[in-house]
């Protein structure tokens, strides 16, 4: 549930090491920030999450959390939250960071997407612990999307390294407020001098694709409505209640 631990006995200076990136954090100050429950009458526990990396006028957003409700649904909120609905999740990550301030020990801990928050902030005191929203680098993506908004030419997203066909989809929904499902939609890349035309499968990356397009092509990403697509609609059966014979009956 935690890894990539670096300890630093200086309070000023943060570290995280792994082996993809590391980070320096400076303090951070207290500013105000509403509480926002995630669809429960009673939360069972206030998580404060500094959130700087999404928008600097708010240092945190404090949030009512089930001790189910993990990472992966922290920072989902956290998009929506903040109206950012075009930002890939795959873009951010969380850290705890726990001080003990008896001895000036600062430790930071990588969180993984299923880690649940409110279930380690209660491994610790109050006040002992806190949760920071991270951002890693992504790459840039082009992709044409008029099947999905009419008029609309091409969206340019950031998007992760690790972040699917589906996914990329699944983001282009959200921009458009669209309720359609990701399945009636599929990614090609096309090149119109070459004539060539290739569907993605779902769980292709794009920016691996991208990478392997020749320097100063004409290829391009462009979303198609899968015209084979149905409903997947589920069928009740009908409820069927079979009296069984009284003794009088069976008589």
């Amino acid at each position: 549930m935690l890894k990539h631990v670096h300890r630093a006995k200086c309070a000023d200076t943060l570290s995280i090491v792994s082996t993809a990136s590391s980070f320096n954090h400076e303090p951070m100050s207290s500013r105000c920030s509403s509480v926002t429950s995630l669809n429960i009458s009673n939360p069972v526990d206030t998580i404060k999450v500094y959130t700087k990396c999404l928008r600097s006028d708010l240092e945190y957003k404090t949030l009512g959390l089930a001790y189910t409700t993990t990472c992966s649904e922290v920072i989902s909120i956290l998009l929506n939250k903040y109206r950012m609905r075009h930002r890939d999740p795959n873009l951010f990550f969380m850290t705890m960071e726990i001080n003990l301030r008896k001895i000036g020990l600062r430790t930071v801990f990588v969180l993984d997407n299923e880690s649940c928050p409110a279930v380690l902030q209660s491994c610790h005191p109050r006040g002992e612990s806190r949760f920071c929203l991270q951002s890693k680098k992504g790459g840039l993506v082009k992709v044409y999307d008029g099947e999905l908004m009419p008029g609309s030419k091409y969206k340019s997203l950031l998007i992760s390294e690790r972040t699917t066909v589906d996914e990329l989809i699944k983001i282009l929904l959200n921009c458009y407020n669209s309720k359609e499902q990701v399945e009636q939609f599929s990614l090609y890349e096309l090149s119109k001098s070459e004539e060539y035309q290739r569907k993605l499968h779902h769980d292709d990356i794009p920016l691996n694709v991208q990478c392997c397009w020749p320097l100063n092509s004409d290829y391009i990403f462009i979303i198609k409505r899968n015209p084979n697509y149905k409903s997947k609609q589920i069928k009740r059966k009908p409820f069927y209640c079979q009296l069984l014979p009284t003794e009088k009956n069976q008589r």
